[in-house]
């Protein structure tokens, strides 16, 4: 047997999120500061005659292996507009909760098209495989090349990769599956608003003490909504503002996963060692945002 292919699906994580408006055919249009951890999910694959993807791991119930997986979803997507492209089997090691804001399901999908684009001799800027990700899902294009960048639209229109300070981060899950179309459905718009991102802007920022400066003077118009749904969410911020050193939390995404923001990696980890022992039954990771993969 050939050795298996793997890439990382790292965590996607919304450091803002601002809701532009509705559109006439139900969806929303967004802007949204998108960053990328130094952890995730793990996909394999193997080229062979027949597609085939099984999960394991500690989250691989929540997210099943069936057709509506977006790795499977991703890869017919593909294969669609590349006739005699090979496929084969993938096997996912599911680390990331489910239905919590952080992209699991479509970091695994542009994992997927990044396997296959390997195993196909296909360059990652092959228009077949952006056309692919937006097939499979709204968030699928940012998670394709996963790097720093702003989002618009309903996800598909996406800046060039920015270079910015990596974020010590302590990410936080309450145990609650919070579906992105009932929190947007949630959503109410309202009178005042954060000023439009600026890549230039953001650009020029050099340090994490500036960032995070940048940062707090954003929002996440989702928040209130999720924790509406959910007053888990709000459990979630409360305890990662209560921690020793955080200097910023918020909500990423449309929930329920939270994160919190310190000084140093030393700082994050022993905060997310502190979280663990009051919420054991939460699910809490010391990250870094923004760094290599890993």
């Amino acid at each position: 047997m050939p050795a298996p292919l793997v890439e990382i699906a790292p965590a996607k994580i919304n450091l803002t999120l601002r809701v532009v408006g509705r559109r006439a055919d139900g969806y929303h249009e967004l802007e949204s500061l998108v960053v990328f951890a130094d952890f995730g999910d793990r996909l394999s694959f193997v080229s062979g005659s027949t597609l085939a993807l099984t999960v394991r791991g500690p989250t691989a119930k929540a997210a099943g292996a069936g057709t509506d997986n977006l790795v499977l979803k991703a890869a017919r997507a593909l294969a669609a507009n590349a006739p005699g492209m090979a496929l084969g089997a993938f096997r996912l090691d599911k680390r990331l909760p489910v239905a919590a804001g952080i992209g699991g399901g479509s970091a695994d999908a542009g994992a997927a098209l990044r396997l296959l684009a390997r195993a196909n001799g296909l360059a990652l800027d092959d228009p077949r495989l952006f056309a692919a990700a937006r097939a499979a899902g709204a968030d699928v294009p940012v998670c394709l090349d996963p790097r720093a960048r702003i989002m618009h639209g309903v996800g598909e229109i996406l800046s060039a990769a920015l270079t910015m300070p990596s974020l010590p981060a302590v990410l936080v899950n309450p145990g609650v599956a919070l579906p992105t179309k009932d929190v947007f459905a949630g959503w109410k718009p309202a009178g005042a608003t954060t000023a439009p991102l600026d890549p230039g802007e953001i650009g020029t920022v050099s340090t994490r003490a500036e960032l995070v400066r940048y940062l707090a003077a954003q929002s996440n118009d989702l928040e209130a909504p999720a924790i509406a749904l959910a007053p888990q969410v709000a459990d979630a911020l409360d305890a990662l503002r209560a921690l020793k050193g955080c200097q910023l939390a918020r909500m990423s995404g449309s929930g329920a996963t939270c994160f919190g923001l310190f000084a140093s990696v030393a700082a994050s980890r022993e905060a997310a060692k502190i979280l663990r022992s009051r919420h054991s039954q939460w699910w809490a990771k010391a990250a870094t945002l923004g760094a290599a993969q890993s």
